[in-house]
């Protein structure tokens, strides 16, 4: 009997068969390793603390930190977070912020790069440093902390983050994003401290100017290859010539009752061309505050002044990332903006004040433009200066009104090349 043979292309269609199966088999196992990765990518981490439901208590002792790490970060649309005060413990060591998804779980948020954190026992603002500046008041049980990012970082590589207290804001300040986002973050340091975290939560709108999310573009009269997002002024220009220069001019003088402002440096660049200071109003464009007529200003990369030349006498120290410039003017108690009557000798006092981490506490005076003044008038004018604002150290330099054309002048900053 002959004996049938099998079809050939019933044996093919076995094989593929078989070779289907075991490519679904390793789609199966390659979607279970990405999950399984996903899951702990995206795990709350914490350290010394007890985790219960939404409710976070300090579980070490008291020379132990306690850090808490949410799963996933702030995005654009969950851009918030709070956290209520339970209990504030025996000393009230309590830290919200913002900290890179791998933050180190044995310091407080906003003591390491990278991160910042609100504190509650001494209402400071720790930002990538062990030690804070001065921000808020004190927290205690009770009080509600929140902390956010502005929607419109979310665009750009820099955080504006701002920061509330019983759903009014405190302040705000400026950090770079990490690529993984910023993750909320509760930090504990004493025995009896708990908190409710509300990751979920929603700014109220007690306030119109609470909810306010301005570009703040109306707030400035120029602005010349300089781009405005929130509070960050980012420069737009090549940088490659002296005339490569982006200015930004207030819209407003500043007056007695708005006399000082600051500027934060982000991202100094390549050279750290950025000058802040004061001029007229129909300043050059081109050209940095300090080096033309009608103009006065301190620059971070020589740590120099320029007062209408562009040559510059030493002043201050040299300012980097993070430093903090500052510019005022210390008004007479008489003076009247728009008054006309004011004599071409009159003067206001204009503080040019660099708050460089070497460098706090500098007094030196240096008189410009300004002759025939006697030792008690001198005298009373610091005095006076004092009085307004104590809070802000730094050089001042005396400048003519008429000099500096101010009736018609505003504060302004500029970077560029030089």
């Amino acid at each position: 009997m002959r004996r049938t043979r099998r079809p050939r292309f019933v044996l093919m269609n076995k094989m593929d068969d078989l070779n289907l199966h075991y490519r679904f088999l390793n789609w199966r196992r390659r979607i279970r390793e990405i999950r399984e990765v996903r899951a702990f990518r995206y795990q709350e981490r914490f350290k010394h603390i007890l985790v219960d439901g939404d409710t976070l208590s300090y579980h070490g002792n008291s020379g132990e930190v306690g850090c808490y790490v949410a799963s996933r970060p702030l995005t654009k649309d969950s851009n918030y977070f709070e956290v209520s005060i339970v209990d504030s413990g025996v000393r009230g060591t309590i830290a919200v912020g913002l900290v890179p998804q791998y933050y180190s779980l044995d310091h407080q948020p906003g003591w390491l790069p990278d991160s910042v954190a609100y504190h509650a026992d001494d209402g400071k603002l720790y930002n990538g440093r062990a030690k804070g500046r001065q921000f808020g008041s004190k927290c205690n049980s009770g009080d509600r902390i929140g902390c956010g990012i502005e929607p419109v970082s979310f665009d750009v590589q820099t955080a504006q983050i701002f920061f509330t207290k019983n759903g009014k804001r405190v302040g705000s300040t400026i950090m770079p994003m990490s690529p993984d986002g910023l993750f909320p973050a509760v930090g504990m340091h004493s025995l009896g401290e708990e908190v409710r975290l509300h990751l979920n939560a929603e700014l109220g709108r007690e306030d119109d100017s609470v909810m306010m999310v301005d570009s703040y573009e109306d707030e400035w009269g120029r602005l010349h290859d300089v781009r405005v997002c929130g509070t960050l002024l980012e420069y737009l220009g090549k940088g490659k010539s002296i005339v490569d220069v982006g200015l930004a001019q207030a819209r407003h003088p500043l007056s007695t009752r708005s006399h000082y402002f600051e500027v934060e440096i982000v991202d100094p660049g390549e050279k750290c061309y950025i000058a802040l200071g004061l001029a007229r109003k129909d300043y050059p464009k081109n050209r940095h505050p300090g080096w033309s007529r009608g103009s006065v200003a301190y620059h971070a990369d020589d740590g120099k002044i320029f007062h209408g030349s562009g040559v510059g006498d030493p002043f201050g120290p040299r300012c980097y990332k993070g430093d903090i410039m500052g510019c005022g003017i210390m008004f007479p108690r008489d003076y009247i903006l728009d008054s006309e009557g004011d004599s071409d000798d009159s003067c206001d006092t204009v503080i040019l004040s660099p708050t460089a981490r070497a460098v706090r506490n500098v007094r030196n005076v240096m008189y410009l433009h300004q002759e025939g003044e006697e030792e008690e008038e001198e005298e009373e004018e610091e005095e006076d200066g004092e009085e307004i604002e104590p809070e802000h150290e730094g050089r001042k330099v005396v400048v003519s009104r008429e000099s500096l054309g101010w009736d018609q002048g505003s504060w302004v900053w500029a970077k560029g090349g030089y």
